[in-house]
C-alpha cells in the first residue's frame, strides 16, 4: 500500500468545525506519521480478517458448528509454553474499574481504590470527535499526574496522588477491529479505529509509563479468532521497535466476548505470548455474540429474557470454567465479568445490590478468577472484600490449577439448557433500555445508568438482538402470545411515549429520542441483522 497523506476531517456541527481543546498536542505531525505507518502496514490484514468473520458466519448458517481447532491441537497439548511474566502493576488485579475517558470519570476511576482501571474507547464511549481526542488528552494528563476538573456546579476534582504507582494500574481498551475513525483518513480511506486509539495512546505515553514504573497496557475487544490476536501481536512488535522500547514491554488482556473466541482461548494466549496479561470473561458481549451468530439457527438457540441469562447457566458456567483453567495453565491472569450495578439512594435496595454483587464475586473468586470488573466506584469495596477472602495477602491465584475442568464443544453451545422465560416485561425492558441508551449515545454518552445498571453498547446490543431473534423465530411469551413485529411496534410506541413524557420540554433530547426510536426499528425489526449497532449509528448519526 502506498504512503498517503493523513487528513483530519473535523466534524461540522451547526455550520462550524469542531476543534477539540488541545488537539494539536495529540495530533502532532509525528503522531500522525506513526498512525499512517500503522495503517499502511496493518489495515489490509484487518480487512481480510473481517472477511473471514463473514465467511465463518456463512458456515454456521450452513450448519457447521464451532469446534476446537484441529490445526492448533499441538499448541493446546504442549504443556511447556507460558505467557510473558506479569507486567509491573499487573500482579494484583483483584478489582478493576471500567469506564469512559471523560475528565471527571478519569479522576474518579483513578481515585476509586481499585487495583486497575480500564479506560474505555470502546463500548462505554461514543466515538464523537470530542471523546476520541479529548480522552487522549485526559489520559496524557493523568499519566503526567496533572489532571484536574472543575464541574459546572463548582466541585473540584484532582488525583489523590501524582505518583501513578499509587493509583490503579491503567489499561486502555481501543475500539474493536470492525470500527473505523472517519475523522482521520489516509488519503481517502478512513483509518482503523483500533489503530487510532492504540497508536495515539502508545505514541504519546509508552516511554513515560515505563519511566514511572508501569507500562503500556491494553484490553483487546471483540476478536473472533487467534489470527486477529496475531495481528495485534504484530502491531505491538512494530510499535515497540518504532518508538524504541524493548520487545515484550506491552501487555494485553484479551476479552473473550465472542462465542468463536471461546474455542480458541489457548491460541489467543499463544499468539500474544510475549505480550499476554490474561483473558477476561466479557459476559455481556458474549451473550450478544451467541444471539448474533445463531440468530437464525432455530429454537434451541433462542435465549429467555436477558435478566434470566445468569452466570450459572450451563453454557456460561462452561465458558468461565474453561477460561480460568486456560489462563492459569499458561501463567496468565483470569479476570471475571462486569458487575453493572450502581448504588441506589434507597438503603434497602442498596443492601440487595450489595448481596447480589458479593454473591457473584464470591463465586468468581472461588472458581479461581484473579479479579473482576465493576462500572461504579461504589462497588469496589464489595468486590475487593470478596477477593480478599480468597486471596488473602497473595496478589493472585494463578497457581490454582483446574485440571478437573473438562469442557467440550457441546457444553459451550448448550444454549437450550438456559433456564427462564420470554415475558412481556422482558420485551419492554429490552425496548426501553435500547431507547434510553441510544438517546444518550447520540448525545455523546456511551455509559449510561438505566434502571439501576450501568449500560453500555454491549447490553444495548443484547437488548436489540433478542428482539430481532424473538420476532424472526416466532418465539412465544410465557402467556402463549407470539412476539410479532406488530407486537413489538406497539410496545415501542408505548415505551417511546413514556420516555418522551419524562423528557418533556427538553427539545434536544426529544429530538434524539425520535431518532433513537427510528434506529431501534432499523436495527431490531429489519429483515437483515446489522452486525453492530455502533457501525450503523456512527456512520449516519455522529458528526
Amino acid at each position: 500500500m502506498e504512503l498517503r497523506p493523513v487528513n483530519i476531517v473535523h466534524p461540522i456541527v451547526d455550520g462550524k468545525e469542531v476543534i477539540v481543546d488541545r488537539e494539536d498536542e495529540i495530533l502532532t505531525p509525528e503522531a500522525l506519521e506513526f498512525l499512517k505507518k500503522l495503517h499502511v502496514n496493518f489495515s489490509g490484514r484487518r480487512a481480510e480478517l473481517l472477511r473471514d468473520r463473514h465467511d465463518r458466519r456463512q458456515q454456521l448458517v450452513n450448519g457447521r458448528l464451532p469446534q476446537f481447532l484441529v490445526e492448533t491441537k499441538d499448541i493446546r497439548e504442549d504443556d511447556s509454553w507460558k505467557v510473558a511474566p506479569l507486567g509491573p502493576g499487573l500482579e494484583d488485579r483483584r478489582v478493576e474499574m471500567t469506564g469512559p475517558t471523560d475528565r471527571k470519570m478519569t479522576i474518579n476511576a483513578l481515585n476509586s481504590g481499585a487495583a486497575a482501571w480500564m479506560a474505555d474507547f470502546e463500548d462505554a464511549n461514543t466515538p464523537h470527535w470530542e471523546n476520541v481526542i479529548g480522552g487522549q488528552v485526559n489520559l496524557k494528563d493523568a499519566i503526567a499526574g496533572t489532571i484536574t476538573f472543575d464541574s459546572p456546579e463548582g466541585k473540584h476534582y484532582e488525583l489523590k496522588s501524582s505518583d501513578i504507582k499509587e493509583l490503579p494500574t491503567l489499561l486502555v481498551r481501543p475500539r474493536g477491529w470492525h470500527l473505523v475513525e472517519k475523522h482521520i483518513k489516509a488519503g481517502n480511506e478512513n483509518m482503523v479505529g483500533a489503530l487510532v486509539d492504540f497508536g495515539l495512546y502508545f505514541f504519546h505515553n509508552a516511554k513515560t509509563l515505563i519511566e514511572k514504573g508501569r507500562g503500556p497496557y491494553f484490553y483487546l475487544p471483540k476478536m473472533e479468532s487467534h489470527r486477529e490476536a496475531r495481528l495485534w501481536a504484530d502491531v505491538f512488535t512494530y510499535a515497540e521497535e518504532y518508538v524504541g522500547i524493548p520487545h515484550g514491554t506491552i501487555r494485553a488482556t484479551c476479552l473473550i466476548e465472542t462465542i468463536m473466541a471461546a474455542f480458541e482461548m489457548e491460541e489467543f494466549l499463544y499468539e500474544l505470548r510475549d505480550y499476554s496479561a490474561g483473558l477476561n470473561a466479557g459476559r455481556w458481549d458474549y451473550i450478544f455474540s451467541i444471539i448474533k451468530k445463531f440468530r437464525d439457527s432455530g429454537a434451541k438457540y433462542v435465549l429467555p429474557d436477558r435478566a434470566d441469562v445468569g452466570m450459572t447457566a450451563p453454557m456460561m458456567r462452561a465458558y468461565t470454567e474453561l477460561l480460568v483453567k486456560t489462563c492459569h495453565k499458561r501463567g496468565a491472569s483470569a479476570i471475571g465479568g462486569m458487575s453493572a450495578f450502581i448504588p441506589s439512594r434507597d438503603a434497602a435496595e442498596n443492601a440487595e445490590i450489595e448481596k447480589k454483587v458479593r454473591g457473584d464475586k464470591a463465586r468468581e473468586a472461588g472458581d479461581g478468577f484473579d479479579g473482576s470488573w465493576c462500572a461504579h466506584p461504589g462497588m469496589v469495596p464489595y468486590i475487593r472484600d470478596e477477593f480478599d477472602k480468597v486471596l488473602g495477602t497473595n496478589p493472585n491465584q494463578i497457581s490454582k490449577q483446574r485440571p478437573e475442568v473438562d469442557v467440550k464443544a457441546e457444553d459451550l453451545l448448550n444454549v437450550a439448557a438456559t433456564p427462564g422465560k420470554i415475558t412481556e416485561g422482558g420485551v419492554r425492558t429490552n425496548i426501553s433500555v435500547s431507547l434510553r441508551y441510544l438517546e444518550a449515545w447520540l448525545g455523546g454518552n456511551g455509559a449510561v445508568g438505566i434502571f439501576g445498571l450501568m449500560e453500555d453498547a454491549a447490553t444495548a446490543e443484547i437488548s436489540r438482538a433478542q428482539i430481532w431473534q424473538w420476532v424472526h423465530n416466532k418465539s412465544k411469551l410465557d402467556d402463549g402470545r407470539e412476539v410479532t413485529r406488530e407486537f413489538v411496534e406497539a410496545l415501542l410506541k408505548e415505551e417511546s411515549d413514556k420516555f418522551a413524557a419524562e423528557l418533556s420540554g427538553d427539545e434536544a433530547r426529544l429530538a434524539r429520542l425520535k431518532r433513537a426510536t427510528e434506529l431501534f426499528g432499523e436495527i431490531s425489526l429489519s429483515d437483515t441483522f446489522p452486525t453492530f449497532l455502533t457501525l450503523q449509528v456512527y456512520a449516519n448519526d455522529v458528526a
